[in-house]
């Protein structure tokens, strides 16, 4: 008897150690391995704990003093040189630096005062843009650019108050994989705010720092009108070599429009048969000196060329 009852204690016991280590304990001792040991940049599958989904799971996006070290020198990434803005398919115009790699700002981060709270290992996987060096596109106002004194002694630069990041694992010009992670790291636009609040749509409006708020097409670019071109009768002025530098922009969908009334949106067609879009019945096209979002190498030329306000003027505005 007490032979079996021995027996019985002692399977017992398996069978409690087996189960408690297939649903594991809250209270593991600092000793144990855990699968949620933080790993170097770039490596494993779990995104520093922070997830590629948006989740907002473990640490809420890698914050501060994630991983207790926020200690640990912080090595700032090159200058970003003359920022641009790219447009995305997905989020329109975003920030980048001048290679073309995408900023990002941080939910847990302050803009006023402006305030940086990834550092440690966060900031080894989001690495802080230098302020030094750091001058705006046409699409970004100057005084938009600021900078902010780390805890660590870094400068880093501030996009309207908001301290602006790189993200490791963006290895191309154009990437995006940081934006939505965690649910705290999104791609900074042009005033500091989070990219994509609205989907690209066919025209929308896109505050520009010289002329204020402008019309663009799909792809960001500007939209001109011709004043040798007429509204009614319709005529179009711009033919043959003048087409190789002033783009017929293509029509819209009414139903993708951001900020303007569809009923000032309309189609016309040209005499060589294509169709073009037209603002408050004006022929508009697009320039081939403008490379970026927020570009207005076109404004005045010839005394003739103009930007198209939101409710389909022309902008006569010089620029700079």
């Amino acid at each position: 008897m007490i032979t079996r009852r021995r027996a019985g204690l002692a399977a017992a016991a398996v069978a409690t150690l087996a189960l408690t280590a297939a649903c594991g304990s809250s209270d593991q001792s600092a000793s144990t391995p855990t699968t949620d040991t933080v790993q170097p940049a770039g490596q494993g599958t779990s995104d520093y704990g922070y997830g590629s989904s948006g989740s907002g799971q473990g640490d809420g996006g890698y914050g501060g003093q994630a991983g207790g070290d926020s200690g640990k020198e912080t090595k700032a990434g090159p200058s970003a040189g003359t920022l641009a803005l790219h447009q995305d398919a997905k989020l329109g115009p975003v920030v980048t630096d001048a290679k073309g790699m995408t900023l990002y700002r941080f939910d847990k981060d302050t803009p006023d005062p402006a305030k940086s709270n990834c550092s440690g290992s966060c900031a080894t996987t989001w690495p802080p843009v230098p302020a030094d060096g750091a001058t705006a596109p046409a699409g970004i106002a100057k005084s938009a650019l600021g900078s902010v004194t780390r805890a660590d002694g870094v400068k880093q630069l501030t996009i309207e108050g908001w301290p602006a990041y790189r993200y490791v694992k963006d290895t191309k010009a154009g990437d995006t994989k940081g934006h939505g992670v965690g649910g705290t790291w999104n791609a900074l636009a042009a005033d500091g705010k989070k990219a994509g609040a609205q989907p690209p749509a066919d025209v929308s409006v896109l505050n520009q720092p010289e002329l204020g708020e402008i019309l663009v097409d799909g792809k960001g670019r500007t939209l001109y009108r011709f004043n040798k071109d007429s509204a009614w009768p319709m005529k179009f002025a711009c033919n043959d070599a003048c087409l190789d530098t002033w783009k017929p922009a293509k029509p819209a969908d009414r139903s993708k429009l951001t900020g303007i009334a569809p009923k000032l949106i309309s189609t016309v067609t040209r005499p060589d048969g294509i169709k073009q879009l037209a603002v408050d019945c004006w022929p508009v096209y697009w320039f081939t000196g403008d490379k970026q979002p927020g570009d207005i190498t076109g404004q005045g030329k010839m005394g003739l060329w103009f930007a198209v306000s939101k409710d389909g003027k022309k902008i006569t505005t010089p620029a700079n």
